[in-house]
């Protein structure tokens, strides 16, 4: 018992005093004697090198991508968002008409933080301020029990990633802001339910004029983009699958109208499915008002400008109104931009490695950002001297050649036109410039690369602002944070035309791995790399099985198979809570 004691209290003395540590071996041998040494611990110890600070704004898909993949050790996080989740944006439409319920597209920042080795900190806030100079950003609590709103604190930064989203852009159109509802977060969606079923319970009254019954059951969508055009479908087969079994006096009256200031909707997508969707609707009695321009939203009517009538002005009752159309930049990004000098731009502008111009620490991801890709044309000197090897004044195709890798992934306008038109390498390019000369006999003074050189630039075009796109983003420069000491000593990237050795690491290249717009009645339209394009039921089933894939943890992956099983058996929930 005695020695059973001893080692308790050895046991309870590491425990307690884990900093303190000493190390003791004790050797028994059989007749019984012992021989206790120890040497102190501490005078191995290895010296901590201080933990860079790294903060992230935002719990959308690019923070949240960000906060996944980082692994090292050395540095500190913490998040600040005014939301303590990272919510599945794909599915919100479907959340909105009882397919999907809320709790089952988001995850706790803090069961994501948990299972990192990096120490992360989270702080539900919303930043109203950043001091790039001084390296700080001051926050405000959005907890209004006992702060009221108002507890604001600095928190200071060695990095900064900016992946706050964007809001919704009014096009300042009188009247959205107070009538319309958006649909951007989890509590959008839920409201929008809510208001659906009012409006049901409210057309089912008695001492209403059928009159005012159709204005009440007529709900507008504002946007013809995937997200208005997937709501509409998910509304349409939530009023026709359910509600009509449930109000069946009222289901003569119920209209859905799709406004699409364009030409036609989903025009981002390929022609066949633009086609598919507009037949599709106008079969389902979706009326689709493509040239309608919303001018005004009252609490009853929506004031239309019609670009193909000559700009006539109509006014169209509604019941419920849901905006879904642009985005606009948040205010403190707005005044952060202002004191970076990016005031004219609608979003911040960032290098192909995500730093936002004129800030060496501070990085942006998302809606919130756009890359400035450089021009080809910019650095045109820059890069012949870099070929001109031996100084000839000439570029040979070799020359051009050996800098081929290093221009493509510093330019990739340059691949990229080189496909497009159909040429096979560099040298079709310059022989193109320099007329019928063999190609291995082609020199190319400056002023002839120039013109080879003059079209490229015209394939470069902006990222669009997709969960995709943040996702990639994220998932990218978690990967450098991981990697920075290591490239610092042996740099990865391409060239520095205008300067001295490589960049630290490759630019952030975009893949697209295609994407995909459910249109009602079990049938999804996916357009996927490849000029791939897949129309029906079969795409309904990649949909269903690439989101359910693409959820944060197997949690949310069961709930939503859940979610929709239950469906398949009993139906959408039509209760109001």
């Amino acid at each position: 018992m005695t020695s059973f004691a001893f080692f308790q209290r050895l046991s309870k003395s590491f425990q307690d005093h884990p900093s303190h540590l000493k190390l003791i071996l004790l050797c028994t041998t059989v007749t019984g004697g012992g021989l206790l040494a120890y040497s102190d611990a501490a005078s191995s110890e290895v010296p901590v090198t201080e933990k860079k600070k790294v903060v992230v704004l935002g719990t959308g898909w690019a923070g949240t991508s960000f906060l996944k993949n980082l692994n090292n050790p050395r540095y500190e996080v913490q998040v600040v968002s005014p939301r303590n989740y990272f919510a599945f944006t794909p599915l919100l439409p479907s959340v909105t008409c009882g397919t999907v319920e809320a709790r089952s597209i988001v995850e706790p920042v803090r069961n994501i933080a948990k299972k990192k080795e990096v120490d992360v900190l989270f702080s539900e806030a919303e930043c109203v301020k950043i001091d790039a100079e001084n390296r700080k950003i001051y926050c405000r609590s959005n907890i209004n029990n006992n702060l009221n709103g108002k507890e604001e604190f600095v928190v200071d930064y060695d990095y900064l990633i900016i992946a706050v989203g964007a809001n919704v852009n009014t096009f300042n159109t009188p009247g959205v802001v107070e009538n319309c509802h958006f649909l951007k977060e989890v509590e959008d969606a839920q409201k929008i339910r809510r208001t659906v079923i009012d409006c049901f319970e409210r057309a089912n009254l008695p001492n209403l004029s059928e009159e005012e019954k159709k204005r009440i059951l007529h709900f507008a969508i504002v946007g013809g983009g995937p997200t208005g055009v997937e709501f509409a479908a998910s509304l349409h087969d939530f009023v026709n699958e359910d509600m009509i079994r449930l109000y069946p006096g009222i289901k003569d009256l119920v209209k859905i109208t799709l406004l699409e200031a364009g030409d036609h909707i989903l025009s981002m997508f390929d022609k066949r499915i633009t086609a598919f969707a507009e037949d599709k609707f106008q079969r389902d009695g979706i009326d689709v008002k493509t040239g309608s321009m919303v001018v005004k939203v009252t609490d009853k009517e929506i004031s239309t400008k019609e670009l193909k009538n000559g700009g006539e002005i109509k006014t169209i009752p509604y019941g419920m109104a849901v905006w879904s159309t642009g985005i606009g930049t948040r205010p403190f990004i707005k005044d952060f931009m202002a004191q970076i000098g990016q005031a004219s731009r609608r979003a911040l502008a960032t290098d192909e490695w995500l730093r936002v111009e004129g800030c060496n620490n501070v990085y942006a991801l998302g809606d919130c950002a756009t890359i400035n890709q450089r021009k080809v044309m910019e650095d045109i000197a820059a890069i012949f001297k870099k070929a001109d090897k031996n100084n000839s004044g000439t570029l040979t195709v070799k020359e051009f050649q050996e800098a081929m890798n290093d221009i493509c992934e510093r330019y990739p306008q340059l691949e990229l036109y080189l496909k497009n038109n159909q040429m096979r390498n560099i040298a079709d390019l310059l022989k193109e410039a320099k007329g019928d000369v063999k190609k291995e006999s082609i020199e190319l003074n400056i002023e002839e690369l120039k013109t080879a050189l003059s079209k490229v630039d015209s394939q470069m075009k902006f990222l669009p602002a997709t969960a995709q796109v943040a996702s990639q983003q994220g998932t990218y420069l978690a990967k450098c944070f991981n990697r920075m000491e290591e490239c610092e000593k042996n740099p990865e990237g391409p060239l520095r035309f205008r300067g001295e050795g490589r960049h630290r690491f490759k630019p952030f290249r975009y893949k697209h791995l295609g994407q995909f717009a459910p249109l009602g009645g079990e049938q999804t339209a996916a357009q996927l790399p490849g000029d791939w394009v897949s129309i029906g039921h079969s795409s309904q089933w990649l949909w269903y099985s690439v989101y359910a894939s693409k959820q944060v943890s197997w949690r949310t992956r069961a709930l939503v198979v859940t979610d929709w099983t239950r469906r398949f058996i009993f139906g959408r929930d039509s209760s109001r809570i």
